[in-house]
């Protein structure tokens, strides 16, 4: 019998949580890297973070492609892609704002 969506969610959540234990082990100076996720756009710790072809993806994205993918929500990483445009859009929208409030700041 097969493993029902929960078992996988749990298991997908166990791997994708050792990428980050294994990263942070191998090199514990990752844990002070940042990058920008393509998939989401925040920008977030390098550690457990994952290269899928021209796109690197935060752990908590990879965790969202690694279940899409084992639930057959996703056929390739361009469809998580997509559907996370809006969040990549709002995360965009926040940076803009923060700097034109940072920049105010520093006028007066």
């Amino acid at each position: 019998m097969g493993k029902t969506n929960e078992e996988i969610i749990e298991e997908m959540q166990q791997v994708v949580n050792q990428m980050v234990i294994d990263d942070l082990e191998e090199n514990p100076d990752i844990a002070e890297e940042f990058f920008d996720c393509d998939c989401c756009g925040k920008n977030k710790c390098l550690a457990g973070s994952i290269r899928y072809g021209d796109y690197r993806l935060c752990n908590d994205c990879v965790l969202l492609a690694e279940t899409g993918f084992a639930l057959g929500k996703f056929t390739d990483i361009q469809s998580l892609m997509d559907a996370m445009e809006d969040s990549r859009l709002e995360q965009l929208c926040n940076f803009i704002k923060n700097e034109e409030t940072r920049k105010k700041h520093l006028e007066n």
